[in-house]
């Protein structure tokens, strides 16, 4: 019954082939015709419209290509003052070959039913120049979060030119709203580098406690191969930012990746992220680790692994095409009582044959985590880029792509975006977001791109996903960003179990499945850092033997 439940939400045209499928993924016949899909309708509802910027407006290298009209990377946060006003952000305009023409923002006063987008100054094409702070040839990597008060802050990683190029540069930008996103303020810069250094993959949270403090983190990758974990923090609402410092360095060679902050109920703020230790061999290694303050960032704790970093990354089952999806990159969330969540992409429940979803979990404020369990309710085929979210209530909420309704046809590649949820972390019940929709379509950044991320959030009793697909409209137009609010029948925890999370049968990777791993650290190294072979190369010719 609960995968009847699921295929009343396809498109009808879908339905034999999903049934003949089961949870397959698709049928044998090398003949498949193509499936003819709609464009993403009600109860959906798109956010983001035309890009408002000029093709051609700046950030131009050799070689790139601009996938005009494509948003990709979204996030969205709610404001615990007013829950029906949401402000999202995404890129606009995505680059082949790093960041986007800008990052632009849209806030909603109706529950996310209808949006009003709004440019930003983060880079030339959205006005930026030296009088405000912006003028970069590329943003990327945005987020949003809300204070206490109802205050809103983003951020962004702009930059212009390859890492360490010379004439490069980098920057984290933050600005804030007053007035639930209707204006900005022109951004403060967090940190600005040359070509000695590269930021990358800045977060950044609003302290749940206190309306005054907000931190800032991200990871600097500088010119002799270290990349530590990077923060900055505010004391006074937003108005000013101290210096930004390294909390967390681990060493030549290694760095971290993906680091995000979560403040617990005790006043103790948490940053998870990914530490990839050789990060310049063909035999690199992973591991997804947090560390602690007590004290609002002054000072931090020594790491603590949550688990290894077992990705393999995701590729087209029929064409081997790479899909660049959240691989080594953890999702974290609070509950009410304090207890932690994380969740990743993990090739350890298929003995490295394509990720699953992983999740793990902590009672103690992170200083111990259970094993990885698998929580995506298809375990045939690749699932990918989860977002995590916990209700005040403890219901943890969980939403990810699958490809379990591809077909053999490989001019598609039919995905889904799915939600799964449970109360206690072992008992999983799912429901369809959206899809199928075809993948093939995305801008090519690297493989196949709708985001390193995308967001879930929560309005009452309701999980809210904000998320990127295409739209089946064609090339001319290849991405939106779509959110489904609220409805009747709420994303939140059913009635009845479809799955028991299932721990991983070996935790023992061998050679093959230990090398595909140190590949997709590689791939996902060259999509993060523009320019990134460059940099090896120019790397090795310098350092001594």
């Amino acid at each position: 019954m609960k995968r009847l439940h699921f295929l009343r939400h396809l498109p009808a045209v879908l339905a034999a082939t999903a049934l003949l499928s089961g949870c397959g993924g698709g049928s044998s016949s090398s003949t498949t015709p193509p499936v003819t899909l709609a464009p993403p309708g009600p109860p959906l509802v798109r956010v983001s419209g035309p890009s408002p910027y000029p093709a051609g407006c700046g950030g131009s290298m050799p070689g790139s290509i601009n996938y005009q009209d494509a948003e990709v990377e979204p996030y969205v946060a709610v404001n615990p003052t007013n829950p029906s006003n949401l402000i999202g952000i995404w890129q606009q305009d995505r680059w082949s070959d790093g960041g986007a023409h800008g990052l632009v923002t849209a806030r909603s006063l109706d529950g996310g039913q209808t949006w009003t987008e709004q440019t930003l100054p983060l880079s030339v094409c959205g006005g930026g120049d030296s009088s405000n702070g912006g003028d970069y040839a590329r943003a990327s990597d945005p987020w949003v979060t809300f204070s206490p008060n109802g205050v809103a802050y983003l951020i962004s990683i702009s930059f212009t030119g390859n890492i360490m190029a010379t004439g490069s540069s980098s920057s984290v930008l933050v600005s804030r709203s007053t007035d639930g996103g209707a204006t900005w303020s022109n951004p403060t810069t967090l940190i600005l580098d040359g070509a000695s250094a590269f930021n990358d993959k800045e977060s950044i949270t609003a302290d749940p406690n206190n309306a005054n403090d907000v931190y800032a983190v991200w990871d600097r990758l500088d010119d002799t191969g270290r990349g530590p974990a990077y923060f900055a923090r505010s004391t006074d609402g937003g108005s000013t930012w101290q210096s930004a410092v390294p909390i967390y360095d681990p060493g030549v060679n290694n760095q971290t990746l993906g680091n995000e902050i979560v403040g617990l109920p005790n006043g103790n703020i948490v940053d998870v992220f990914t530490e990839i230790d050789g990060n310049n061999t063909n035999n690199a290694t992973s591991d997804i680790r947090v560390i602690t303050s007590a004290d609002n960032g002054a000072t931090w704790s020594a790491p603590v692994t949550v688990a290894q970093d077992l990705s393999v990354g995701t590729t087209d089952p029929n064409t081997g095409a790479v899909v660049r999806a959240g691989a080594g990159l953890p999702q974290m969330a609070v509950g009410p009582s304090g207890e932690l969540v994380v969740v990743w992409q993990d090739g350890r429940f298929s003995n490295g044959q394509h990720d699953d979803i992983a999740f793990s979990q902590s009672t103690d404020g992170g200083q111990t985590w259970s094993a990885p369990v698998e929580i995506n309710s298809d375990h045939s085929v690749p699932a990918f880029t989860p977002s995590v979210a916990i209700m005040p209530d403890g219901t943890i909420g969980v939403s990810y792509f699958d490809f379990r309704n591809n077909t053999s046809n490989a001019s598609q590649l039919l995905t889904d975006y799915w939600f799964t949820s449970s109360n206690d972390g072992v008992h999983w019940s799912g429901q369809h977001i959206s899809g199928p929709f075809d993948l093939d379509l995305a801008p090519n950044a690297e493989g196949l791109f709708l985001g390193d991320y995308q967001a879930l959030t929560m309005i009452g009793q309701a999980f809210v996903p904000f998320y990127v697909q295409t739209n089946n409209q064609g090339t001319a137009n290849r991405t939106d960003v779509y959110v489904l609010p609220p409805q009747p029948v709420p994303l939140t925890m059913s009635r009845g179990i479809t799955r028991v999370a299932m721990p991983a049968a070996n935790v023992y990777p061998g050679p093959a499945f230990r090398a595909r791993v140190a590949r997709n650290l590689q791939q996902l190294l060259r999509a993060e850092n523009p320019g990134w072979d460059a940099f090896q190369a120019q790397r090795r010719k310098t350092s001594p033997p």
